[in-house]
């Protein structure tokens, strides 16, 4: 009776965990979350922002009414079907179809951001992420936010907002400083923003 109890358990949690997922997949961000994510950054002449996860443009309309130019704003999305949508509703915007888990590779391709390399000076002065972290490892979660900074300028955010009671990425470096707003209640479900940012 006991083994059962833990099977029923064990079943319970895995289904949880899937709706969970699929749940961070299909919902968009509310407007006021991605009006706090936005407010992280600041628009200038030759700023360079990167979205991870774009979905259906939330994000992306937020981030264009902070004051920033469609030719300022690279959108990573793996969905073809979601890349469709951002075309069609950000007429002249980078849309780039790929996996922002390999986001160096991504960037750097033929019609990236970064296609003639992060070495010649074209560092990011954002990246903002709506992925579903808490849906993968926590080595996928943490080599994501080591390459991220890697390829923004020192001092420039990594932007991600998460469900969880906890930072959705930990980090083990002492130069990488981790801040977060306050809940955002209108959201449902409630969600905070997670700020990473490394140093010189």
């Amino acid at each position: 009776m006991l083994k059962r109890n833990f099977g029923r358990r064990d079943a319970f949690r895995e289904k949880l965990e899937k709706a969970n997922a699929v749940r961070a997949k299909v919902t968009p961000s509310g407007p006021e979350l991605a009006a706090k994510m936005a407010s992280y950054l600041t628009p200038r002449p030759h700023s360079r922002v990167v979205e991870l996860g774009p979905g259906t443009g939330v994000v992306t309309k937020a981030l264009l009414d902070r004051g920033f130019a469609h030719q300022q704003l690279s959108l990573v999305e793996y969905c073809p079907e979601f890349c469709e949508l951002l075309a069609l509703r950000y007429p002249g915007m980078r849309v780039l179809r790929g996996d922002a888990y390999a986001l160096r590779k991504t960037l750097t391709t033929a019609g990236g951001v970064l296609e003639d390399g992060p070495e010649h000076g074209l560092q990011l002065d954002g990246i903002v992420s709506s992925l579903p972290l808490l849906t993968r490892p926590e080595p996928v979660r943490k080599a994501l936010l080591e390459e991220a900074l890697e390829l923004l300028k020192p001092g420039a955010p990594f932007i991600q907002f998460s469900y969880g009671l906890t930072a959705p990425v930990k980090s083990d470096n002492r130069a990488v400083s981790v801040l977060c707003s306050d809940w955002i209640w209108k959201n449902l479900p409630p969600a905070r923003v997670w700020i990473y940012r490394k140093g010189h």
